[in-house]
């Protein structure tokens, strides 16, 4: 049966659980194809997808330009070529994305002509819990320095999110829209729905956080959940410009609570924006998700 665009259906809410099921058995490594990330993100990604024998397979629609991720669940040539076949008479420019090391390899094995290209804008920062939380020797002297600052000039509090704040997140977060006047960048404003909508929806897709009080009001939270067995997710991580140093703070602290249950955190992409690449390489990654493209005219299969 040959794959098509119509078999794809728009990503929901209620698919949550099906997404959940295929990734115990197959666990994603990369922030992009996470379902929390799909479904905060839909209003830009206008995400649809199918199972195609077992493999979930994504779709992006942004504008007229389809991309198509990488199948995941167990390499079959079959299903590759079904994909490859669509990407070329469906997708845009660049139509084949978000391909791992694995697959990689993998592809250049079972189609040696197809020619991969590194997309470092979407390489995910992944850093060793234990660094993010006690910051370690002389690499980290300087946002150490920053983060006892911070403790020194203010007294905070942390607490986790829950019912009893989640309205005061939603309030903080419209504050801090306003600093950084969403509204007059494109990103950000989609990053504004984003959170909203997954602040929205905390419970339902089952997200953990914390937020960090100063004189009684929330200055600064993170957004985070499990990606894979050893790896936790942050989201968002949002704070007051009021306060220096505050990035500093809620980084460890958020750090200090996943390092009994993960060994690593995914702090997700930089997409490409220098001041965020600068900031995420700041805090030295452990290494880096990998992930490559195909251009429409390298697809050979």
């Amino acid at each position: 049966m040959n794959l098509l665009i119509e078999d794809f259906k728009p990503i929901a809410l209620e698919d949550k659980p099906l997404f959940y099921k295929h990734y115990l058995e197959y666990p994603p490594i990369h922030s992009d194809n996470l379902f929390t990330t799909l479904i905060s993100w839909n209003d830009y990604g206008n995400y649809h997808f199918t199972f195609y024998e077992k493999n979930l397979i994504i779709i992006s629609k942004i504008g007229n330009n389809i991309q198509i991720r990488s199948p995941s669940g167990k390499h079959k040539k079959h299903i590759f070529e079904q994909v490859l076949h669509l990407a070329k008479r469906e997708g845009s420019k660049i139509p084949f994305v978000l391909i791992d090391n694995q697959t990689k390899e993998w592809l250049s094995q079972q189609f040696p002509k197809l020619q991969f290209t590194p997309d470092r804008d979407y390489f995910d920062y992944v850093y060793l819990t234990s660094d993010l939380a006690e910051l370690p020797g002389s690499k980290y002297s300087k946002i150490r320095n920053r983060f006892n600052k911070f403790k020194k000039n203010y007294q905070y509090t942390t607490e986790k999110i829950s019912d009893d704040n989640i309205s005061e997140i939603r309030q903080f977060l419209k504050r801090w829209c306003l600093w950084k006047d969403c509204e007059s960048d494109p990103i950000l404003e989609h990053e504004k729905k984003a959170i909203l909508y997954s602040i929205g929806h905390f419970f339902k897709l089952g997200l953990s956080g914390i937020n960090i009080r100063i004189e009684g009001n929330i200055e600064s939270i993170a957004v985070y959940e499990k990606l894979n067995p050893d790896t936790a997710i942050v989201h968002y991580e949002k704070g007051s410009p009021d306060y220096d140093g505050i990035y500093k703070a809620i980084n460890a602290e958020t750090a200090k609570i996943l390092q009994k249950d993960f060994k690593f955190i995914n702090r997700e992409s930089d997409m490409g924006i220098p001041g965020l690449r600068q900031a995420k390489m700041s805090y030295h990654p452990y290494h880096m998700t990998e992930v490559f493209y195909v251009d429409r005219q390298n697809i050979i299969v």
